[in-house]
């Protein structure tokens, strides 16, 4: 009997279709309905299971099983089967069942430096795969975050005879389905700001507004209610900046601060549990890169891009570690993350740089490689969706 293997289960396919099986499960349906009262029947008509004949947890666990490429055409059979697909639950039945997959999302520029365009590798074969057209005008100093499996872009400003236009607009990508939404507006049009995930929420803080006026305000966002909703200020505005979660916390450091000269070395660190600020002087200023690996931060700055700055929240310290010339002398790199390890893309596409990897577990002048992994074009940002 024929069968199709995922992960070491191995699944037999019957001599019965998809298609005999509804047909089987509505014959029964009728000729049970002589033997049920009015609610009875009414429960029936109201119920409808994810796969006749199975019970929904069976069901659901079913699911999660098919391999990830199948699932856009799988949000196409029904809205139950959607419904469930986008849920963070199925996230959740994937990862008991071992099976959530990283795979990296690029935002890529094009060789005359004109159109940038989403696009994916995935963890097999490491082949480059479009995405649809993000919906919307065209934006830029948005801000990007992965949130339960998704891709959330961010506000950011459309130029207008030559103007900046701060935009309030939120639009999620679906890896699953390969699809974009919307989601609700935030409170304040904000471009140039700071934003991280921290906990299952979204935060995003100061940047500019849309006079073109620096801000201070900060804004959180809960994927259950589909809301923003307006938290705790910074103690100063802020832009320029980038954010990460460290430690159940959110870290605000780098750009410029309207209480100092030149770029700002003060972090702002919210504790979500406290709902209050407070603050340390010791931060990175001027960052190109920046990416969150096994609970530190690893930041590139601008005045020394041949070197990784490792902040560690502990102690709030930090480590410099050299980049090697071996692979790349780009003096300018992107981060990306996969399987533990630290890519660096290099900004500038000639034939000889490669993508650096960095491993922060491995023997002691042995923590640096080459990778084949790379973007198509010139990577502008990177992020990892595990899912």
């Amino acid at each position: 009997m024929p069968g199709f293997i995922v992960g070491k289960k191995r699944f037999i396919k019957s001599n019965m279709c998809f298609t005999d099986l509804v047909s089987q499960d509505k014959s029964t349906h009728t000729q049970s309905k002589s033997n049920h009262s009015l609610t009875g029947e009414t429960l029936e008509k109201d119920y409808s299971p994810i796969l006749p004949g199975l019970p929904d947890d069976v069901a659901k666990h079913c699911l999660a099983l098919v391999p990830r490429s199948n699932f856009p055409s799988m949000g196409g059979v029904c809205k139950k089967w959607r419904l469930f697909i986008r849920s963070k639950e199925f996230v959740m039945v994937r990862k008991l069942a071992g099976l959530l997959e990283e795979w990296l999302y690029f935002l890529t520029m094009d060789s005359e430096g004109k159109e940038s365009h989403w696009e994916v590798i995935d963890n097999l074969n490491h082949k480059c795969l479009s995405l649809p057209p993000m919906p919307g005008p065209g934006k830029a100093s948005f801000g990007v975050v992965v949130l339960n499996g998704k891709l959330l872009i961010m506000a950011g400003y459309s130029a207008v005879d030559g103007t900046a236009v701060a935009s309030s607009e939120v639009y999620q990508y679906d890896s699953y389905l390969n699809s974009w939404s919307r989601l609700s507006n935030m409170n304040v049009a904000r471009y140039d700001f700071a934003c991280a995930e921290v906990n299952g929420l979204v935060y995003i803080a100061g940047g500019y507004g849309v006079n073109g006026d620096s801000l201070s305000s900060v804004e959180m966002y809960d994927p259950e209610t589909d809301k923003w909703i307006l938290i705790e200020s910074l103690r100063r505005p802020r832009w320029g900046c980038f954010a990460c979660g460290l430690e159940g916390k959110l870290y605000v450091m780098g750009g410029r601060s309207s209480f100092t000269i030149g770029n700002s070395k003060s972090v702002d660190i919210y504790n979500p549990e406290k709902h209050s600020w407070c603050d340390i002087k010791n931060g990175c200023v001027m960052v190109t890169a920046h990416a969150v690996l096994e609970k530190k931060l690893f930041c590139i700055e601008w005045k020394n891009q041949r070197r990784l700055a490792i902040f560690s929240p502990e102690n709030n310290s930090w480590t410099m570690v050299p980049v090697p010339l071996t692979g790349s002398s780009s003096v300018g790199f992107r981060f990306g993350i996969l399987d533990g390890k630290l890519l660096l893309f290099p900004v500038e596409k000639e034939r000889t740089n490669q993508t650096l990897l960095y491993d922060p577990n491995a023997a002691l002048g042995s923590e640096w490689q080459t990778s084949d992994i790379r973007p198509s074009g010139m990577c502008l940002c990177s992020v990892t969706i595990k899912a």
